[in-house]
């Protein structure tokens, strides 16, 4: 049986003006990645001093000093159509890389966040 469902990666920002990696492992069952969003728990903070570069199986979605900002959406958006749309992407080695960096912004004075990686993804049920 194939399904879909969201999966959550978080990242931890601990240090101003730095690049944050992490590489997420994928279940062996997702066998596409349909799309994904950013959010955190300091929406400002992504919005104003976000950059990030995002690869699945290697490959580069966005590039190096992609604006975070461009990857949120708004509560004010339905929940069908958050997700960036990446139409059906194969995991291949099943790793997702994510390097996020945070940048000084004159209005907002750092403080540790998190940054949260939902990935729309098409699961099948091991029998």
């Amino acid at each position: 049986m194939i399904t879909r469902v969201k999966k959550r990666y978080d990242i931890e920002i601990t240090q101003e003006n730095a690049v944050h990696s992490k590489t997420f492992e994928l279940d062996k069952n997702i066998i596409k990645v349909h799309g994904l969003l950013l959010e955190s728990d300091r929406d400002d903070f992504l919005f104003y001093r976000g950059f990030c570069k995002i690869e699945i199986n290697r490959q580069e979605i966005f590039p190096e000093g992609y604006a975070a900002k461009l990857l949120m959406s708004g509560v004010n958006v339905s929940p069908n159509d958050r997700y960036y749309e990446l139409g059906g992407l194969e995991p291949g080695n099943g790793q997702v890389r994510v390097e996020y960096k945070d940048n000084t912004h004159i209005l907002l004075a750092f403080a540790n966040y998190r940054v949260s990686l939902y990935l729309d993804c098409e699961i099948t049920e091991m029998l």
